[in-house]
């Protein structure tokens, strides 16, 4: 049987720095730390990277990837609540995995001129999704809101998303890195976040979404 060829040391120097950003919080991580549980010398950390923004950067570029994958609406037909309930899943998986951008954002952002580039395009997507999803809705007829209503809806989600994990850390930091507890945050987030077009919802589909939120509500609590 082939064996699988060893990771490249820079691919490992990103997996490493992405779980101690995530576990400790980015502006608690240094390069020395970096090298340091890397078992490498500051020399060999540096070949690879100029330094700590750019190893940040190289972390976002592979999240921007991600994310642009998942903001995606469906081809050839039209959004119905189990797509934005799946969007919402795999978003919120994809915040947990890259949770420091979204827990010391404001921070990064006051220091990172790219990071405050991409991350408004990002957002600015975010709401471009989230107000088509509430379109299809209403086209089919499942969700009654005016323009000014689901502008307001698209944004909020947004918000909540983004800011989701912060509030979580605030309400119970000491917990924050147990899997179960943050699984749980995160099924929290998703409700939170379908919650806000709940009264909106209209036919079958208001009838699916208490039904979906019925059964996830008994996880969580």
């Amino acid at each position: 049987m082939q064996q699988k060829a060893p990771r490249r040391t820079r691919e490992r120097i990103l997996e490493l720095s992405l779980r101690l950003f995530n576990e400790f919080g980015e502006p608690n991580i240094t390069t020395t730390v970096i090298a340091e549980e890397m078992n490498i010398s500051p020399g060999n950390l540096y070949y690879h990277f100029r330094n700590k923004d750019d190893i940040v950067n190289s972390i976002f570029s592979q999240f921007e990837g991600e994310i642009e994958r998942i903001l995606q609406v469906p081809d050839g037909r039209r959004s119905n609540i189990e797509d934005v309930w799946l969007y919402l899943h795999l978003m919120f998986e994809l915040i947990w995995r890259y949770r420091f951008f979204y827990r010391d954002l404001n921070d990064l952002l006051s220091r990172n001129r790219k990071l405050e580039l991409h991350f408004k395009q990002i957002l600015a997507h975010k709401i471009k999704v989230a107000k088509q999803l509430c379109e299809d809705l209403r086209t089919e007829q499942s969700l009654e809101a005016s323009d000014p209503v689901i502008d307001a809806l698209a944004t909020n989600m947004v918000v909540v998303a983004t800011y989701w994990l912060s509030y979580e850390y605030v309400r119970n930091p000491r917990k924050y890195t147990e899997q179960q507890s943050m699984a749980d945050a995160l099924a929290r987030g998703c409700y939170q976040v379908l919650s806000q077009i709940g009264p909106y919802l209209r036919g079958e589909t208001r009838l699916l979404f208490q039904k979906l939120s019925e059964e996830y509500l008994k996880k969580i609590t």
